[in-house]
């Protein structure tokens, strides 16, 4: 945007200093026209004719001059917003891949989230009442996880190696019997890699 409104800013002083020269140059015309056709005779006039044309030699020059420095530095903020343009579509078309592939991850794990809580339903349906309403207010409790698989004598939920005693409890307890870890409450999954 800088960069832009440099560029315009310098179009309009171009156009500006180009107009200047303009009017010098034309008043010069008139002049040397004025000199040529032998309309003025007086010699006094005449000189002070030739200094003010060649005064406005020297004012056209100068101005052109600033004609020149302004258009360099227009060039420069016309390369300037070039090379910005280029690097907003670069910057941009980064942005645009980055938003498809996030896109595309959402449908993907919009598409998991779906298969997941249909899975979740039909096992949810064999499991008794009581049981999954201690679930689910453990894993309201819990961030989350309700319940942990128990891996080589340690939670997996809270990642603490259970007390001898209580793996003794939970090697006696009953296939069916819900076993709760003594430190972050989550209902314990006892497998073939459970240590006890």
């Amino acid at each position: 945007m800088a960069a832009q409104t440099e560029e315009s800013d310098t179009a309009r002083e171009q156009t500006k200093a180009e107009q200047d020269v303009d009017q010098v140059r034309q008043r010069a015309t008139r002049d040397q026209q004025r000199l040529d056709s032998g309309a003025v005779t007086s010699p006094k006039d005449l000189e002070n004719l030739q200094r003010e044309i060649a005064s406005l030699a020297r004012r056209q020059g100068d101005l052109e001059d600033v004609v020149l420095e302004v258009m360099e530095r227009r060039e420069s903020a016309q390369q300037r917003v070039a090379e910005l343009t280029e690097r907003v579509g670069s910057v941009q078309s980064k942005i645009d891949d980055a938003t498809a592939r996030r896109d595309a991850a959402f449908e993907e794990i919009d598409g998991e989230i779906a298969t997941v809580t249909k899975e979740r339903e039909v096992i949810a349906a064999s499991v008794p009442a009581d049981l999954l309403k201690l679930y689910d207010k453990l894993r309201e409790q819990q961030g989350g996880i309700g319940a942990a698989k128990l891996y080589a004598r340690s939670c997996q939920g809270c990642r603490q190696e259970l007390a001898i005693t209580e793996l003794s409890e939970i090697r006696n307890a009953a296939p069916n019997t819900v076993i709760r870890c003594e430190n972050c409450r989550r209902i314990l999954v006892r497998t073939s890699e459970s240590g006890i």
